[in-house]
């Protein structure tokens, strides 16, 4: 593949370039995930999966949270006590409740 870079406009050299640099950064992740699609195919050729052969398996995923808190004035509007806490439960908190007072 010969290329002419004297021929071509600044544009077109800063766009090889571009594409360049980003198939050099992506060259090894490209190369893994060939060996990967090859491995996983001759392990299914063998009636296996590669997970089975390797003994890893695909991550587990976090189970639902349950709910702990509920809503005094609603109770079907609840909270699991994860993540960012709803307002009606700061609000609660600020009248005087205890977060015990809302335990389901």
């Amino acid at each position: 593949m010969a290329i002419n870079l004297n021929e071509m406009s600044l544009k077109e050299l800063k766009d090889l370039h571009g594409q360049v640099t980003k198939a050099i950064a992506t060259f090894e992740d490209r190369k893994k995930k060939e060996a990967l699609a090859e491995l996983e195919e001759k392990a299914r050729e063998l009636g296996f999966s590669l997970s089975e052969l390797t003994g890893t398996s695909a991550p587990r995923k976090r189970a639902p949270a349950s709910a702990k808190y509920a809503n005094p004035a609603d109770a079907s509007d609840t909270w699991s006590g994860r993540g960012r806490k709803p307002r009606w439960f700061d609000a609660a908190i600020k009248s005087g409740k205890k977060p015990e007072d809302m335990a389901i």
